[in-house]
């Protein structure tokens, strides 16, 4: 089994509301464990959190894969302030960029009011830099990634309050 079919798998179990999904084969086996009081998420509103990995040291015959995933839900006051928040996320896997150049000012900053269509970041890939453009107007609330730094498809980059 391929990486990336492990991550989709527990992205899938993460997301379904299943406790404990175990799978083996030959070659290995993998366990992966959500915690009891895990809701699935699927909203705009809100950032995903995607699980923790545990690899364990395989065996020579049977190697285990430990998966669990542990969403922390943010304390009820700060649940509160980010109900109503929108959340930009990322399109696609690359590198996170706040300025278009790196002798150019930042895109956006926290407190900037901003309307749709507005450009906030650009997400390299593969040589290529994409523009992120707002969904709506609002006010930039917080930025969640640092500068240069590596980001994958859905992660979210930006909290906006909208108008």
């Amino acid at each position: 089994m391929e990486i990336k079919e492990i991550q989709k798998l527990i992205k899938f179990v993460a997301g379904s509301g299943a406790h404990e999904v175990s799978l083996e084969t030959d070659d290995f086996k993998i366990t992966i464990k959500t915690s009891p009081d895990a809701t699935p998420t699927d909203s705009i509103q809100q950032p995903q959190t995607l699980p923790n990995v545990v690899v364990q040291a395989p065996t020579a015959q049977n190697p285990v894969i430990e998966a669990e995933a542990s969403p922390t839900a943010p304390p009820a006051d700060e649940q509160e302030k980010t109900d109503y928040l929108m959340t930009i996320k990322s399109p696609m896997i690359g590198t996170f960029y706040r300025k278009p150049s790196p002798d150019k000012e930042v895109f956006v900053e926290v407190g900037d009011t901003i309307k749709e269509g507005d450009v906030l970041c650009v997400v390299e890939a593969m040589k290529l830099f994409n523009e992120i453009e707002s969904e709506v107007s609002g006010k930039i609330v917080k930025i969640l990634l640092d500068d240069s730094s590596p980001v994958e498809f859905d992660q979210p980059l930006f909290l906006i309050e909208p108008v």
